[in-house]
């Protein structure tokens, strides 16, 4: 295979006859693509396109400038396109994006990981492709041999995942794929002593890179410190405990924080039962180059702590229904931040989200509710749950914290956070609570039984609310679709799935949430 560049002289002509002269030099053995890199008009590509008809082009990558001509494209001159820079721009759902463009004459997508948001991305998209007989081909931007060696290894997996789709589709998934990791020679220099080598293979001749070599890059490199500088530095999280006095005790509140406010960006994070402020800290710091970036531990929570005026631990004494919560959180706010803030709560803490975004909302600019509800509508459901939650919460101080949390995430709920390598890990965090009887009170106080139905309130709500669930979370999905449905149109409010996730939506696809959030306050910040 060969590939070259077009669209690069002044007259699509002259790009055609180089290209019908390279035709007749290398004979018919040889695989050629162009890429025009989006360069011409309609009309211009139309006019390549039918000069070089004739030459058996594997395909032209991104013929014309306008995406929406592709398929056009493809039907008027019975070309082979491949797509580039248009997945480059893909957002969202991924198969809904690429939809438009199943037409057949789209025969290959071109990939590049570090453009497309990762190795998780680029693996959907190629998964799509070849479910739809299109090859997936992956290309380098400008890479050291860390990440070739990656690309490499990428390559191979998707090759071996060919064998996987039924033999129905084109034929050209059968053979290997040329990828495009060629790159190799635009760097004079590599970050490592022993760069990937790219050699002709004496098995077949062709251009291409060893998997074995790949791997041991990956295994054993060694920094070539003649080439590289070390400057890294990481953005500072504060961790500090703010103390709130309410019904004569002592709330003590820890609170992490990181970056500025930004156009009076200020985040507060409030996360799930089990859950604590560090939960957040990735995606906080992702933000906080816009926006002033705030966590805490909920009450019960982490290192949290409730004490009478002379020190004594207090939690049995105190409710922690959701209405004394909200009004700790609204005393924490005043003492952290100079103005309104925008709350972004998950699960029990998307529930006090809303809840002080309609009842609280002289403090509130927005809230963003991450797999949330409104409560419970029917009074017999409520008494249920509340009933359900005092005995989970029973359980939890007769059998331990670790016997409750491994029964904890055993549910259906769960099934997709289980499947995700961070699960161990995170799941090992949540026993590290200081007080097992206020993590217990939580789970009653706060049950979604004992927390007022919000679903009148939203009725009438008056700032922006955004709601994200995941595409597994199906009892979520439901929930925010109705929600939005109850909301006056005054007011901007959107409901959101993210992709590749289930209920515990900020720690699977953390990613998806960040790009939402800052989506979200680009458009209320307006």
């Amino acid at each position: 295979q060969s590939l070259w560049q077009v669209a690069r002289r002044d007259d699509p002509r002259k790009d055609a006859a180089v290209i019908r002269e390279i035709r007749r030099r290398v004979g018919t053995q040889i695989e050629l693509r162009v890429d025009a890199n989006r360069k011409w008009t309609y009309d211009e590509a139309i006019e390549f396109g039918f000069l070089v008809k004739d030459c058996g082009l594997e395909y032209i990558e991104e013929p014309v400038q306008c995406e929406d001509d592709i398929v056009r494209f493809c039907e008027e001159t019975g070309l082979p396109v491949a797509l580039d820079e248009t997945i480059d721009k893909i957002h969202g759902n991924i198969p809904d994006s690429l939809a438009r463009f199943i037409h057949p004459g789209v025969v290959a997508l071109v990939i590049k990981p570090s453009v497309v948001g990762g190795f998780e991305n680029a693996a959907l998209i190629s998964l799509w492709a070849q479910a739809k007989g299109k090859l997936a081909v992956v290309s380098a931007a400008f890479e050291s041999s860390i990440s070739l060696s990656s690309y490499v290894q990428f390559a191979c997996y998707l090759e071996m995942r060919i064998a996987e789709i039924p033999p129905a589709f084109d034929k050209k998934l059968e053979r290997s794929v040329a990828h495009g990791l060629g790159t190799y020679k635009w760097l004079k220099e590599d970050v490592v002593v022993e760069p990937l080598v790219i050699r002709r293979q004496p098995r077949n001749g062709y251009l291409g890179a060893s998997i074995d070599d790949a791997d041991n890059i990956l295994r054993n490199f060694q920094i070539n410190r003649s080439v590289t500088s070390e400057n890294f530095v990481e953005d500072h999280v504060s961790i500090y405990e703010v103390t709130v006095e309410l019904q004569n005790f002592c709330w003590l509140i820890k609170v992490q924080e990181t970056g500025q406010s930004r156009d009076n960006n200020v985040l507060l994070f409030l996360h799930g039962f089990l859950g604590s402020s560090e939960d957040w800290i990735p995606i906080m710091k992702s933000l906080s180059r816009s926006a002033k970036c705030i966590s805490v531990d909920l009450p019960g929570h982490g290192k949290s702590k409730i004490q009478s005026r002379d020190g004594v631990n207090a939690t049995e004494y105190v409710s922690l229904s959701i209405d004394v919560v909200a009004a700790v959180l609204s005393q924490l706010i005043d003492k952290v931040a100079p103005g309104k803030v925008t709350l972004v709560g998950y699960s029990m803490g998307a529930r006090m989200a809303l809840y002080m975004a309609l009842r609280c909302s002289g403090k509130i600019n927005g809230a963003i509710v991450i797999s949330g509800s409104p409560g419970l509508k029917d009074v017999k459901a409520r008494k249920i749950r509340a009933a359900k939650d005092d005995s989970r919460a029973q359980s939890l101080l007769s059998f331990g914290l670790r016997a409750f949390v491994n029964t904890w995430y055993h549910g259906d709920l769960w099934q997709s956070f289980r499947e995700h390598p961070m699960f161990k890990k995170i799941v090992t965090r949540r026993l590290q609570h200081d007080d097992v009887h206020g993590l217990a009170k939580a789970l009653s106080d706060l049950s979604t039984g004992r927390q007022p139905s919000l679903w009148e309130d939203l009725k009438h709500c008056r700032i922006p609310l955004l709601f994200i669930v995941g595409e597994k979370d199906t009892k979520f999905q439901n929930i925010s679709k109705e929600i939005c449905l109850r909301i006056s149109g005054d007011v901007y409010h959107g409901a959101v799935e993210a992709p590749n996730c289930g209920h515990a939506v900020h720690l699977e696809n953390p990613l998806a949430v960040v790009r939402l959030l800052r989506q979200f306050l680009k458009k209320t910040s307006k």
